[in-house]
């Protein structure tokens, strides 16, 4: 199970006690928080440290190495084995345990899973994510593991875009992954063109990314980003193959094995153009990389079973080539006077206004429209001084003359920074139950 270095102790509690973990492994850092929490933990009886030091109570992993023996037989697993539990990032409820069985690492070796990357023995990839993160499982390990590629690695405590700059010009790196807010900070540093020697193709996912800033990447350095979509339960289901055409704001089409289609709440297969759910077929046969269960959690797992389909929970459209555009998470759709509003599409508006360096929308209660668009923004620097009352206006008329009017947020409030899980997605959750007095 792998986690994020970020976890504080209450977090690591909750994923010791409800997996009944047996062993832990982890470094210096955080070896305190666990030790702070072992007595409420039954399950564990081992502890790993990874170190140059030594702790009361813990294995050293470095010695254990050193001193293990030069013969190994290999397990024998099965394809549909268990292998790995993922946290899924919890924007609504407590995070749940998503079981993965073998086939999600053998799906890489696929030939029709081979073209998305498409990595070369010649390609150096680097995914810039938090270990406890699925991509990161995908990006820096079964990828370039089966495609022979190279793996660039680089200890970043936290992201430091003039490091992650600097890093793109020194060394030889070919492919990079990172989530949108890395490139929009890189973005945020510059104000002149950037050329990276080696760069040739950029991926980005986790959470939608802004088409204007897609195509800002694009200008000013000459390099295609495209965008990939996943989940905790479904790894890389959907993106924009290389070489593929860019259709700037959309998530690509589905990847092989899978068979994404947009459905309604009885799995039925909807028009194009349609708003509905993104739905992975898992009838008559599942796909590999599909994840097993939600374990000790029979209930949520049929919850998501939707006729033949697996229903992701997140809404989009489908357009006539097989392209998904992503609206938003489906708790996450403001309903206003009879107008159906994904949030994703207000933020995407405000994303191009020099003032929001990142917003985030959610409804707001309203006596005569029972909800209106109200949007949480973190401000640039230079427009931190600027009157608050002018600039919502202002705001509020651009997001009117760049999409539907009927979009626009009604509700302004600005904030020093927006409540996130441990891998970065924003949590809108939060932020609606403060809306609705439901703190």
């Amino acid at each position: 199970m792998p986690g994020t270095t970020q976890m504080k102790a209450k977090d690591i509690l909750y994923r010791l006690q409800v997996s009944k973990a047996q062993g832990i492994m982890t470094t210096d850092t955080l070896a305190p928080e666990v030790d702070s929490l072992v007595s409420e933990c039954p399950a564990l009886k081992t502890k790993l440290l990874v170190s140059d030091h030594s702790r009361h109570g813990w294995l050293d992993f470095r010695s254990l190495i050193k001193s293990a023996s030069p013969d190994h037989t290999c397990i024998k697993s099965k394809t549909l084995d268990p292998m790995a539990i993922f946290f899924t990032s919890g924007t609504t409820g407590l995070p749940k345990m998503t079981k993965h069985s073998h086939g999600l690492a053998l799906r890489s070796s696929l030939p029709s899973c081979r073209k998305f990357l498409q990595l070369k023995t010649s390609d150096v990839l680097w995914c810039i994510s938090d270990p406890g993160w699925i991509l990161a499982v995908l990006g820096c390990l079964f990828e370039p593991w089966t495609s022979g590629s190279t793996l660039f690695i680089h200890h970043l405590p936290q992201f430091d875009p003039k490091v992650i700059q600097q890093t793109l010009f020194k060394y030889p790196i070919t492919l990079c992954l990172a989530v949108p807010a890395v490139y929009r900070m890189i973005l945020q540093q510059i104000s002149t063109s950037l050329r990276f020697p080696a760069l040739e193709h950029c991926i980005t996912g986790g959470e939608a990314l802004p088409p204007e800033e897609q195509e800002e990447w694009r200008r000013r350095t000459g390099v295609l980003l495209s965008e990939i979509y996943g989940q905790s339960e479904t790894g890389i289901s959907c993106g924009t193959l290389r070489g593929m055409k860019i259709k700037p704001g959309s998530m690509g089409t589905s990847i092989p094995p899978f068979d994404i289609q947009i459905i309604d709440e009885k799995g039925n297969i909807l028009p194009l153009n349609t708003e509905g759910n993104i739905g992975i077929r898992i009838k008559p046969t599942k796909p590999m990389g599909l994840f097993m269960c939600y374990e000790d959690n029979p209930v949520k797992t049929a919850e998501v079973e939707c006729g033949d389909f697996y229903n992701t929970g997140d809404r989009a459209t489908m357009d006539e080539e097989g392209y998904i555009w992503f609206l938003g998470r489906n708790d996450d759709i403001i309903s206003s006077s009879g107008y159906r509003i994904g949030p994703t599409e207000v933020e995407n508006a405000l994303a191009e206004h020099p003032a929001v360096a990142e917003s985030a929308v959610v409804g707001s209660p309203d006596p005569i429209r029972k909800e209106v668009v109200k949007a949480f923004i973190v401000l640039t620097p230079e427009f931190l001084s600027h009157d608050q009352d002018q600039l919502t206006q202002e705001l509020q008329q651009h997001v009117k003359s760049v999409t539907a009017p009927y979009k626009y947020p009604r509700k302004v409030e600005f904030v020093s920074e927006l409540p996130k899980t441990i891998t970065g997605k924003i949590k809108r959750s939060e932020l609606r139950k403060k809306e609705f007095g439901q703190m």
